[in-house]
């Protein structure tokens, strides 16, 4: 057996652990409902910029209108989607990825 041989059999093994298997499910089971909410919320943005003017100009104080507050509010979410990433990954995914990392750099010595 090759070493490129041996290395695919290696990753394969562990592409097919358990291990392996439920981080997937836990990074998908975070990840595509997010996805799908920010996508909802963006969505909702833009046909109430385009269909809802007059909802979009109302001011809310001073010149500041709904538009505005609803715009400045899809760069805080981005930001907040991204520290709660941040946090379920670091307590959720790097534990289990950092142990079959070493699993897989200990199989290929």
């Amino acid at each position: 057996m090759t070493t490129k041989e041996h290395d695919a059999s290696v990753y394969e093994q562990v592409q097919e652990s358990s291990e392996f298997q439920d981080l997937k499910r836990r990074f998908r089971r975070w990840t595509f409902p997010m996805t799908v909410a920010f996508l909802a919320w963006y969505l909702l943005y833009v046909v109430l910029s385009g269909w809802a003017r007059g909802f979009m100009a109302i001011e809310v104080l001073g010149h500041i209108n709904v538009g505005l507050i609803l715009g400045l509010l899809q760069f805080v979410s981005t930001f907040l989607i991204a520290w709660a990433y941040s946090r379920h990954a670091e307590r959720k995914l790097d534990p289990i990825a950092d142990k079959l990392r070493h699993e897989v750099e200990e199989k290929s010595k």
